[in-house]
């Protein structure tokens, strides 16, 4: 979702009825240093796809996160 509609009234009422773990990745989303990690782990992914799940585990854990296939 592009940053312009994360203060809609349609987006902040549909963030008051998520669990927490929905509510959790809505708040990574809006996370800036979160962001630029995630684009860093894109970026490093693209250049060396043999160290590709390496460098998605040292992201999830910075961040407490699991990444799914």
């Amino acid at each position: 979702m592009p940053t312009q509609y994360w203060r809609s009234a349609e987006t902040i009422e549909r963030l008051n009825h998520l669990e927490r773990p929905g509510f959790a990745v809505e708040f990574l989303r809006r996370n800036p240093s979160y962001r630029q990690d995630y684009a860093r782990m894109l970026r490093q992914i693209a250049r060396d796809q043999a160290h590709a799940e390496a460098t998605r585990t040292n992201v999830a854990h910075r961040w407490g996160l699991r990444f799914r296939p």
